[in-house]
């Protein structure tokens, strides 16, 4: 299996796949297919709840889609936010915890969950849950603007506004804090922040999307009684 990332940063991943081959994609993630693909739509590994936690509270669709090369073929995908994909290793032992509604396509492997000593509601932000992906293989994610890696060295420490975050290798260490005191926080658009201790990988997007949901007048919640509207990354939208 080869990949290639194009047209970045309106990214979309091209996936070139020899016979037998397989990979996972979340719903609605496909762009075009070449060749004959056999499709399998099913629910997440795991046990009930595991999926119901995965889809409820990591923003991510109950249903994912294995395509299976039968031949050679290529498939096209992408994410809903206007932004870079990126790929990750995942091996094991070595896992990431992803930011949610970021996961577009997965090697056979790859597992996403929710299980991790310190998850609690809106971990690294107000409206964000984050997804620990583990086990082996490859990981692609989708991101809100570019996407910039930076390796932080045994015992450095770093502090990365929570709607920035995307992935970051759970060998590191991490503590939510809030930067600044109250004036901070109301009038300088700052609030919880993560404070990161190294060794370990750290992903961070250059955009906002929670400033653009703002700039755009768009509601953030929605009326319990409502279903219309789309989700995305934690925000209802409609």
């Amino acid at each position: 299996m080869q990949y290639q990332i194009l047209k970045a940063p309106m990214a979309i991943l091209d996936v070139q796949m020899s016979p037998g081959e397989k990979i996972t994609a979340e719903s609605g993630a496909m762009v075009y297919m070449k060749g004959d693909f056999e499709i399998k739509t099913r629910t997440r590994e795991g046990g009930f709840f595991k999926k119901i936690k995965v889809t409820a509270l990591g923003g991510e669709s109950f249903y994912v889609n294995d395509y299976i090369a039968h031949g050679d073929c290529s498939i096209g995908l992408t994410g809903p936010p206007l932004g870079d994909i990126m790929h990750i290793e995942v091996k094991p032992g070595s896992g990431f915890i992803v930011q949610s509604g970021s996961y577009v396509a997965s090697t056979p492997g790859v597992l996403l969950d929710t299980q991790w000593q310190g998850f609690t509601k809106g971990l690294f932000g107000s409206e964000f849950f984050m997804l620990k992906a583990a086990g082996e293989g490859d990981l692609f994610l989708n991101a809100y603007g570019g996407i910039i890696q930076k390796q932080v060295t045994s015992g450095e420490k770093i502090i990365i506004d929570n709607y920035h975050l995307v992935a970051l290798s759970d060998q590191a260490e991490y503590r939510v804090t809030k930067v600044g005191g109250m004036k901070t926080t109301i009038l300088g658009g700052e609030a919880l922040v993560t404070e990161i201790t190294g060794p370990g990988s750290l992903y961070f997007q250059t955009k906002n999307l929670r400033e653009l949901i703002n700039l755009l007048g768009i509601n953030q919640r929605s009326e319990t009684t409502s279903g219309s509207g789309v989700s995305f990354g934690g925000f209802k939208i409609g």
